[in-house]
């Protein structure tokens, strides 16, 4: 989860000496008692300083009085309005893909995060699932914008998590929503999970509702209603993050049915943890025990060693995790025994709208694509 106090790297839960679970619990208002009560209370008065922040920035773009820059290629931009898992990585794979298959030349834009491991698992799961594509790493999107273009010769620019970095012009936003959790409890920062008010997807072209399967149809109903009263013009289209299979530690896969009953330690460090264990338990595994670490954990030897003993008290059969936590732990060694260890592969799966956003995309890029690339895409 990307907020952090200003100016310090101290993600706002450790603040109040809490987990990130502890933290949702709060400002869901899961927690009770006066100390829950009085703590929700600073953070309400803490969230008036930025709500105000953000809205003078936000005139400030409107009036043209802060200034957008061109970076002489198409730029769409894939993003969000709250903190948290979205799944944006996974739109972002579909659209370079999409672009790819039409021999686009693309570059990924992506600022990175603060700690030396995290600049390294978004961008090279990324890298893997998009070879094509050159993957720039830079907070400063205008300077990536320009090293994508000047350099490696981008057509077209995908601005991963770019909804508020306004300062570099864009041709299409598309913002993800998780179906789950599509509005950050109601609240700015700290006290929700909104970087901005709802009513700045009035400048969205088009929202991608994550994570359909996990809630009722009447629910997805009522939260498109939502977003049409924001915005009549937008496409909508919904989604869900279908499992392929799990990769092992030796490469080998293991099919959706094989995990069927297997007994398995789960562990994640990311947004939406409850997201992945809906998924995981959907599936039919049997859950035996998990653990739940903060968004950008940086794992270390005592994690891993932490988490196989979990494991075997538990008798797992199989540990099973995200690729962004496989991609970091990795690094730590040491993997697939005694248990085996596996992340799961998903992918974006449409279920409505992917027509409507194609078009979309494909009248967006008309006059950057040359003739030869301009059938449908």
């Amino acid at each position: 989860m990307g907020f952090y106090l200003f100016p310090v790297s101290l993600p706002i839960w450790k603040a109040f000496r809490l987990n990130q679970e502890s933290y949702l619990r709060l400002i869901s208002g899961q927690k009770s008692g006066l100390t829950a009560a009085l703590l929700r209370f600073f953070l309400t008065v803490a969230a008036i300083p930025y709500s105000i922040a953000i809205g003078l920035r936000a005139s400030l773009y409107s009036k043209r009085l802060l200034k957008t820059h061109h970076a002489g290629a198409k730029v769409i931009s894939v993003g969000n309005i709250t903190v948290g898992g979205t799944g944006k990585t996974p739109l972002v794979i579909w659209l370079c893909n999409l672009l790819q298959r039409k021999n686009i030349q693309c570059a990924i834009l992506t600022r990175g995060y603060r700690t030396t491991q995290d600049n390294q698992d978004e961008p090279g799961i990324l890298a893997e699932r998009c070879p094509q594509a050159r993957v720039i790493v830079n907070p400063d999107r205008v300077a990536g914008a320009a090293e994508a273009v000047n350099q490696f010769g981008a057509e077209v620019l995908i601005m991963d998590d770019g909804f508020q970095h306004r300062r570099l012009a864009r041709d299409l936003d598309i913002v993800t929503i998780d179906a789950t959790q599509p509005f950050g409890y109601g609240k700015l920062l700290p006290a929700g999970l909104l970087r901005e008010p709802v009513t700045a997807l009035a400048r969205a072209d088009a929202v991608v509702i994550t994570r359909c399967d996990q809630i009722k149809e009447t629910e997805l109903a009522e939260l498109e209603q939502k977003l049409r009263q924001i915005n009549s013009n937008m496409i909508i289209a919904r989604s869900i993050h279908a499992p392929i299979c799990a990769e092992s530690a030796d490469n080998k896969k293991i099919s959706l049915e094989a995990l069927k009953g297997r007994k398995v330690f789960v562990f994640c460090g990311i947004g939406n943890p409850q997201a992945f264990l809906n998924t995981i338990k959907m599936l039919g595994c049997n859950v035996v025990e998990r653990r739940v670490y903060d968004d950008h954990h940086y794992y270390n030897s005592d994690d891993v060693a932490s988490i196989y003993e979990q494991a075997m008290c538990g008798k797992a059969k199989l540990i099973l995790t995200t690729h962004k936590d496989w991609t970091k732990i990795a690094r730590v060694g040491a993997l697939g025994k005694p248990v085996p260890l596996a992340y799961l592969a998903i992918e974006l799966k449409f279920i409505s709208g992917e027509d409507k956003l194609r078009d979309l995309i494909e009248d967006a890029l008309a006059d950057k694509i040359p003739a030869k690339k301009k059938e449908p895409i």
